[in-house]
């Protein structure tokens, strides 16, 4: 079996069997060749101890080649490399300002991602804040609706009583049974229950 070691996260090809080797501790038993890409000692040595063919390929690096005798150019570098570090702690206090005068290639691309993603925090922060309006004004439309209708059903039960109380009177009264002004609902029920058939 072959593996390969590398920290790609896609455009793998299908059929082969990847590791990521930043989750090594040791080789796999039957592995007969592996491909290592990148500086990993450990998997490399892993392998060769474990008697499998290891290939190494080295990962491509970018390299910036400054020519040190050329003082502009070094005035330049060190200029915007300031530049970006005025920008990224002015990003990190929440208040990104651009550095005065000429930025570099590198500080100005950095400033507009970096502008970017301010206004898309903003955006986000006053989406927000109108759902959190929505939110506070939907609750007090629930909680005007709920006061009403507990309203409403205190008046209902109100009325619903004063009605029974007003009809086991009137049924009282038909028969000429006499009760006091004040009685009860449950006792003008008895009386109404007492009524003979």
């Amino acid at each position: 079996m072959e593996l390969i070691y590398t920290t790609q996260r896609d455009d793998f090809e299908p059929g082969r069997n990847y590791r990521n080797p930043r989750h090594f501790d040791q080789a796999e038993p039957g592995v007969e060749s592996v491909v290592v890409i990148g500086d990993w000692p450990k998997v490399v040595n892993s392998y060769e101890k474990a008697g499998a063919d290891v290939s190494v390929i080295d990962m491509p690096t970018r390299v910036a080649i400054v020519d040190v005798s050329d003082s502009a150019e070094l005035k330049r570098l060190a200029y915007e490399l300031a530049s970006i570090g005025v920008i990224v702690e002015s990003f990190a206090e929440q208040s990104l300002e651009r550095p005065e005068g000429e930025l570099g290639e590198t500080a100005s691309r950095l400033f507009l991602v970096l502008e970017a993603v301010n206004a898309g925090v903003s955006s986000l922060q006053r989406e927000r804040d109108g759902e959190v309006e929505k939110v506070s004004l939907l609750q007090k439309q629930v909680d005007d609706l709920l006061a009403r209708a507990s309203k409403h059903d205190a008046e209902t039960d109100e009325g619903r009583e004063a009605n029974e109380v007003a009809d086991l009177k009137a049924r009282l009264d038909a028969v000429g049974i006499t009760y006091r002004a004040n009685a009860s609902k449950e006792l003008l029920q008895k009386l109404v229950d007492d009524l003979p058939k």
